[in-house]
C-alpha cells in the first residue's frame, strides 16, 4: 500500500517528507532510495539525518560507497552507483552496516538488490533538475508489528 505519492513543489517538499519520516524509524530499519540522478536522493538522506541528529555535513558516498554518522541511532549512508558487481560490495563489508543497529539509507538499490531486506521503505523519485518531481514511499514487506 502506498503511504506518499506527491508532486513535490520544491527540494524543501523533500524535507518536510524527510522529516515525516525519520520521526518514524527506529534502529535496524532500511530505507532504499532510488531515482535518476540528480532526482533528490541525497538531499533526502540530508534532510533525514538532519531531522535525526541535527548534523547538515551529509554528502553522497558515491566514491567511497558508505558514510557512517554516529547519534542514537546511528545512519549509515550506502551508494550503490558505482558498483559493477554485489561481490565487490562485500569485499567493501558493506553488509556490516545492516548488522549494528543503525537506520541505513541505501541508494542506487536497483544496483544490488539481494543487499536490501524485504522489510524497508522504498523511496522513489521521478524527475529531476528543473523538471516535476514526484516522490512515492512505500512499505514492503511486513510490518515491524508483524514480527
Amino acid at each position: 500500500m502506498t503511504q506518499i505519492h506527491k508532486r513535490l513543489a520544491g527540494l524543501e517538499d523533500i524535507a518536510e517528507i524527510a522529516a515525516e519520516i525519520a520521526a518514524s524509524l527506529a534502529p535496524g530499519d532500511v530505507v532504499a532510495l532510488s531515482g535518476e540522478l540528480g532526482s533528490g536522493k541525497t538531499t533526502f538522506a540530508r534532510a533525514l539525518v538532519r531531522a535525526l541528529h541535527g548534523r547538515d555535513d551529509v554528502s553522497s558516498p558515491t566514491f567511497t560507497f558508505r558514510h557512517t554518522y554516529a547519534g542514537s541511532p546511528p545512519v549509515e549512508h550506502i551508494d550503490l552507483y558505482r558498483l559493477d558487481d554485489p561481490a565487490e560490495a562485500r569485499e567493501l563489508g558493506l553488509e556490516e552496516a545492516l548488522e549494528n543497529g543503525a537506520i541505513v539509507l541505501v541508494e542506487w538499490p536497483e544496483r544490488w538488490p539481494a543487499f536490501v531486506p524485504e522489510r524497508h521503505l522504498a523511496v522513489h523519485f521521478e524527475g529531476a533538475g528543473d523538471a516535476p518531481r514526484e516522490i512515492e514511499v512505500r512499505r514492503m514487506g511486513a510490518s515491524r508489528a508483524a514480527r
